[in-house]
């Protein structure tokens, strides 16, 4: 059993915790065994994300202190959240898809205001940053890349015409 004070350090560092955060994802578990929910665990440290069970008496009150927008939670629960909004989101849709009859998106919030499934899900199909990044310099290259290419083929006209 916690005591009064243990659980309000646990509420203070998951308003800490939700304050700095992009995206905090809510969902329900119910039927979730251990092992799966340690491959969400790892999955989501992949994705710098975290996830924890918690009690929604505890959520209810450490989205309050981070100035929140309230959120009704009922039955199981679990936090995802990650100061980038988007991993959140893809960690929490990739396991709601491969456990569709026991893991359920319930409601997020983004940026400190409530979101609903829809949002949640729409945000999960966004490129993530490094995947941007990597569209981004494909962009950029691609002018030298065809210069490159140009020349090689002008070569290997050439080389054919003097053969």
């Amino acid at each position: 059993m916690l005591t009064r004070s243990q659980k309000a350090k646990i509420i203070d560092n998951l308003a800490d915790e939700f304050k700095s955060a992009g995206a905090v994802v809510i969902c329900g578990f119910k039927g979730i065994t251990h092992k799966q929910l340690e491959a969400l665990r790892v999955y989501a440290d992949q994705n710098d994300t975290r996830v924890r069970v918690v009690k929604n008496s505890f959520v209810t009150l450490a989205a309050q202190k981070a100035k929140i927008d309230k959120i009704d939670v009922t039955d199981n629960n679990l936090a995802i959240w990650s100061s980038d909004q988007i991993s959140a989101c893809k960690v929490a849709d990739k396991f709601a898809s491969d456990n569709k009859d026991k893991f359920v998106i319930k409601a997020g919030y983004l940026e400190g205001k409530v979101a609903d499934v829809a949002t949640i899900n729409a945000m999960a199909k966004l490129p993530s940053h490094e995947e941007l990044l990597g569209m981004l310099l494909s962009v950029w290259t691609a002018p030298a890349r065809n210069f490159v290419t140009g020349l090689d083929n002008l070569r290997a006209k050439l080389e054919n015409e003097a053969a």
